[in-house]
């Protein structure tokens, strides 16, 4: 019997509390799309709690819509959805951690809408944001239900979570602690994430505990798809670049370094286009035959330090791509890159984007700027990608020049199958997610734990 499927046909309603979902698009949207798609097969109804689907500064893409169960249940907050402060407010609201107008509002909304959602066995809450947390537990209380907290990202404990002061992380760690203490059942992302959740939170059982990874939908991938042949190399980026935030990090990084804001000694920058760039060019200027032959195309919403990086005689600036679009440049590449930040050699990084899966899908070759962690691991067995540190040119440079002399001189290189990908198909990581949801709807006595505020349950 399938994870989540009942006798005689029992399904149990799943509230499903996503900020990410249509008609927003990007990474985080397809997680929660992809779960809604698939849980109903396997025993759970998903009856969807999101923002107002306007007025956010996020991509829309209607494609992800796609799969999603005609008759899905849809609650949406009401707007309008207020914006963030700056000057002086917002400077106020980072140093003295003040609530933000829309902390307060999203909050708000969602117990408010969410409390008059009737016959719900189970409330999913997916993160960021992570102040879905405590409205999550209200509405599970309300409705004497367990709730689940799916961590995309792993908050506090998330290198790429830049903070003002260590002292500011610490205080964000604390509230982790006890917004999520509350939760039945914690799903990470990676099993690193995991792993560092359970060794600092104490007071949480790790049997608590999940590593669900993002993935891939084996039907983005079936359809046929007609290779160019114009005698250009083609490197493929997808997703966002972090050029702007690179950039602001290394402009304070010794302040925050000496203030203990960071993890891992953390350098942002490299997880952009820079250093590829930088490799790039140096294969033209030592094999100038090449120029007009080399094209590094970028697919997502970039900003102006993106743009300003981008070399017009290189680089093809695609913009935001709906998502099946995507998927189509992706197979159409020679190469595909995946950068990465820089840490400290000792640290092992507790994330791996979302792309990489769908990267790995598509059976193209990678080059993959990544430090060590869960994303190294994954792609160094794969086959199909070359690995080096995020900073490392030469080796890009040698990887792009051998790559793009073998692809101009012989042709493209075959597709390649990547042993034990499967595993990352989007409805067997639902199944998983479903048996999670088993065990806590079977497990009413973990609703809640005893003094989750307290200093001492958290380990030091």
């Amino acid at each position: 019997m399938l994870a989540g499927t009942y006798p005689c046909g029992v399904t149990r309603r799943a509230l499903v509390i996503a900020y990410h979902f249509p008609p927003l698009g990007g990474a985080g949207v397809q997680r929660t799309v992809k779960f809604a798609q698939h849980l109903p097969e396997l025993g759970y109804e998903p009856v969807v709690l999101t923002g107002p689907g306007s007025g956010s500064l996020m991509p829309h893409d209607t494609s992800l819509e796609t799969g999603l169960p005609p008759d899905l249940e849809v609650h949406r907050v009401a707007g309008p959805e207020p914006g963030s402060a700056d000057g002086w407010r917002g400077r106020a609201e980072r140093w003295l951690r003040l609530e933000t107008a829309w902390n307060r509002w999203w909050r708000r909304e969602l117990v408010e809408t969410g409390q008059r959602i009737r016959s719900i066995d189970v409330v999913l809450a997916t993160m960021s944001p992570f102040q879905s947390a405590t409205p999550a537990a209200a509405l599970a209380r309300r409705l004497g239900v367990p709730w689940v907290a799916d961590l995309r990202d792993p908050w506090a404990l998330d290198e790429m979570q830049v903070y003002e002061t260590g002292v500011h992380r610490r205080l964000d760690l604390r509230r982790m602690g006890a917004d999520l203490g509350s939760a039945a059942a914690i799903v990470m992302n990676t099993p690193e994430a995991a792993d560092a959740f359970a060794s600092r939170f104490g007071h949480i059982d790790p049997s608590r505990v999940h590593a669900i990874p993002n993935g891939f939908d084996r039907a983005d991938f079936e359809d046929q798809v007609e290779s160019p042949d114009d005698g250009v190399f083609r490197i493929v980026h997808t997703g966002l670049l972090h050029t702007s935030l690179g950039l602001d990090h290394r402009r304070s990084a010794g302040v925050r370094r000496l203030l203990g804001g960071t993890l891992g000694d953390v350098d942002i920058l490299p997880r952009s286009h820079i250093y590829l760039l930088q490799a790039v060019e140096r294969v033209l200027a030592d094999l100038p035959e090449l120029r007009g032959r080399v094209r590094v195309q970028l697919a997502g919403a970039l900003s102006d330090a993106d743009r300003s990086a981008a070399a017009p005689e290189v680089v093809e600036q695609l913009g935001y791509l709906a998502h099946r679009d995507a998927v189509r440049l992706l197979r159409r590449g020679d190469l595909l890159f995946l950068p990465m930040h820089q840490v400290s050699p000792t640290y092992r990084t507790r994330i791996v984007p979302g792309k990489t899966y769908e990267y790995l899908a598509s059976r193209r070759p990678i080059l993959a700027g990544v430090p060590p962690g869960d994303a190294r691991d994954l792609l160094e067995v794969s086959g199909n990608a070359t690995v080096c540190d995020p900073d490392d040119v030469e080796t890009m440079t040698r990887i792009v020049r051998d790559e793009a002399l073998r692809v101009l001189a012989e042709g493209r290189r075959p597709d390649r199958e990547v042993p034990g990908i499967e595993r990352f198909e989007r409805r067997a990581l639902a199944a998983r997610l479903a048996g999670v949801l088993d065990d806590v709807v079977g497990a009413p006595s973990t609703l809640l734990v005893a003094d989750v505020g307290s200093p001492d349950a958290l380990r030091a």
